[in-house]
Parts: C-alpha cells; structure tokens; sequence
C-alpha cells in the first residue's frame, strides 16, 4: 500500500508554513521528517490526520483520492501527537484491556519493557516520559497500515529509544512510518528514506551531510 502525498499548503494568516510539500511512504517502510522548530512538521502531520485543514492539498492511497478529513473514521493513518491524548482518570492495564480485544496483543503490550512497573497506575500520574513511551506502544500496535510519530524519542528515558527502534523495525513488516524527532540520529537508524522540511518545501535528503546542507545541521568541517 502507497500514501502519496502532493503539493500540500498551508498558512496562517498571512504566514505561509507549507507550500510545496511533496513524499510518498509506502509499508514495509519508515520515512524521516527533519526540519527546524515551527518549520511545519506537526501541522503536516496533523492535515495528514484529518484534524487540521490545509489550503490545498492531494493524497492518494494507491492512486485513489484520499481525503484526509475521512481519516480518523477510516482508520488509515494512526498518529502519535506531542501532546497526551489517553484519558488520565484510567488505569493502565485497564486501559490496555478496553482498547485491544485480541488477547495475544494485550500480551505484546503488557510484556513490553518496563510496562510492568507502571500498569497499575492511573494514566494521570504517569511521568511525561512514561506517558509518552506507553501512547508509542498503544498506536504502534493498532491496525492502521500507516502511523505518524512526531518526537517519539523526546522526553523519553534514552533507555527506551532501542526499544522504541526495535518496536518500529518489527511493525515495518505491515506499516508505513512517518517519523520526525530532533534526535536525528535516533530517526535516521530506522528510516530507510529521509526529507527534510525547509521554507515550506520538502527535500529529499541521502546523507547526513545533506541535512547541513539544508540548514538542519550545523556545516560539517
């Protein structure tokens, strides 16, 4: 299965963040999204979504018309946000129960790494790290053929980026994923293709090098 994304723009009153936005993400492949602070990463990532209108725009899934706004109810593509989205009041393993029927996922959740030390909590009171690495769990391990991480390496204990890597390497055997984190090094050993977002347009980038040379990264001596 193909997403194919075209020519996307957006603006904020008379701010442009996107104009010539163009990737195609394909399963069996994870897709990186490099770019600077307030460059338009989330805002693509949230058109794409369905909870964000852009001023233009055109994506197809196998050459078909997609419209994003069909998303959500369509269960295409699963998002993982910078901001919590889970209800607090609940707890963990409850909310690990009400969300997957399938027992043998429950399992692959429950006996992730570390999950046994905060299943008994409410979501409410989990560290933003935690919370954040349990939300990666929960989206990773639904249906949707594509998923969209925006920073799923941030504010995380640095001990669960392997285990982040080695969860998106394994659901690459049926997902597409698009990922943008300012751990670039983190993103790139997954990814096996690479753009970067710079004055609203999309570049395709082969080299870390390349990410200096579009302004990402410091210049290389």
């Amino acid at each position: 299965m193909q997403l194919e994304v075209k020519h996307i723009e957006k603006q904020f009153g008379k701010r442009v963040i996107l104009k010539n936005v163009n990737f195609h993400l394909r399963t069996g492949e994870a897709v990186g999204i490099f770019g600077r602070n307030s460059c338009g990463k989330s805002t693509l990532m949230k058109i794409l979504f369905g909870t964000m209108t852009s001023g233009r725009d055109s994506v197809f899934v196998d050459n078909s018309r997609f419209w994003p706004k069909a998303n959500i109810s369509g269960k295409l593509i699963a998002y993982l946000p910078q901001h919590s989205f889970l209800p607090r009041d609940m707890k963990v393993r409850n909310l690990i129960a009400m969300i997957f029927t399938d027992g043998e996922v429950q399992n692959r959740i429950f006996y992730s790494p570390g999950v046994a030390s905060f299943e008994n909590q409410r979501v409410g009171a989990l560290s933003l790290g935690i919370l954040k690495y349990f939300e990666f769990l929960i989206l990773a391990h639904m249906d949707h053929p594509f998923l969209m991480l925006d920073e799923p390496f941030s504010m995380i204990d640095p001990l669960f980026h392997d285990v982040i890597k080695d969860v998106i390497t394994t659901k690459l055997t049926s997902k597409g994923i698009l990922l943008t984190d300012h751990y670039y090094d983190d993103v790139w050993q997954v990814t096996e293709r690479n753009y970067v977002l710079v004055d609203g347009s999309t570049f395709e980038v082969k080299t870390k090098e390349d990410l200096a040379t579009h302004g990402y990264l410091p210049g290389r001596k």
